[in-house]
């Protein structure tokens, strides 16, 4: 039997990829616990989802203290929710005090005084602070589908509170809604965002890990959905973020932030001890490879 992201039982036919260097470092300050239940999560994020927990502004600190030893370039926080985690403002303060961040968010929390504060803290860093933005589809009709009644409208107020604070975010959108994936859905979604009145358009199509909640809602990974040697080239793999970024959660570090919920993916308690090569044995890497996707902005 194959585990909750597709791993392969006989992983000495898989390719695997060296540790280049430690560049990126996803944190994920909200753990598991998210304020929506998203059909396409491929955690199962939620509200009652506490396999992996809010992170604390002192445990973050400590892989702060590790990641600048190791070189560390870039910064994510991620969850769940970031915005859930009520030590998000000092643990963020606490990150940009060492690099550029990413916060990660479905848009909901950013109201005009959280922005108003995010460009205040923003401004007084050396480093840039980005944000990305999950949305799905083109309006209620597809967003609410996937994330809950009413969630469209709110994230389109989070998007353009955002943009009152001379913020460009990113936003993210998956393949859940039915073409997004093409020329034509791309275009459309640039359209959409050029509505909002930003005065630049930023757009991330990403797409689908069959892991999680997205399982149960379309499919899991078919047997033939696995990467072998031959069939992966030296630059595909250098290109792979799991040769350059690990990701940390309550429950330890991970080879990177999808695979967070598999047991065989978590490479050990602390940064040093984790930049070894992975064996890329489950399904979800197959989807990384092929689709030559990567996590960062």
């Amino acid at each position: 039997m194959s585990g909750p992201a597709g791993a392969v039982p006989d992983e000495d036919t898989c390719p695997s990829v060296e540790m280049a260097g430690l560049d990126t470092l996803w944190l994920y300050v909200a753990g598991t616990i998210c304020n929506l239940r998203c059909t396409h999560c491929f955690i199962s994020c939620s509200p009652d989802n506490h396999s992996h927990g809010m992170m604390t502004l002192r445990e973050v600190r400590t892989h702060l203290e590790e990641a600048a030893r190791l070189g560390v370039r870039e910064y994510y926080l991620t969850g769940g929710e970031p915005f859930m985690n009520r030590e998000l403002v000092p643990i963020l303060e606490a990150t940009l005090r060492q690099g550029p961040v990413t916060v990660l968010t479905n848009g909901l929390f950013l109201d005009p005084e959280t922005c108003r504060r995010l460009r205040t803290i923003a401004d007084g860093s050396d480093y840039s602070l980005d944000l990305r933005v999950s949305l799905d589809g083109w309006g209620p009709e597809d967003h609410d589908a996937i994330r809950g009644p009413g969630t469209f409208v709110r994230c389109i107020e989070g998007i353009r509170n955002l943009a009152d604070q001379r913020f460009i975010p990113v936003i993210t959108v998956t393949e859940a809604a039915a073409g997004v994936g093409g020329s034509e859905g791309r275009s459309r979604l640039l359209q959409r965002l050029g509505s909002l009145g930003l005065p630049r358009q930023r757009l991330k199509v990403l797409p689908l890990w069959r892991i999680g909640a997205e399982a149960a809602r379309w499919r899991g990974y078919e047997s033939w959905e696995r990467l072998s040697r031959e069939a992966v080239t030296d630059e595909g793999l250098a290109a792979l973020q799991c040769g350059t970024g690990r990701a940390v959660t309550t429950r330890g570090v991970y080879v990177c932030p999808i695979l967070i919920d598999e047991p065989g993916a978590r490479m050990g308690e602390a940064l040093g001890k984790t930049l070894r090569p992975f064996g890329l044995s489950y399904g979800a890497c197959h989807t990384c490879y092929v689709s030559g996707v990567t996590c960062r902005t």
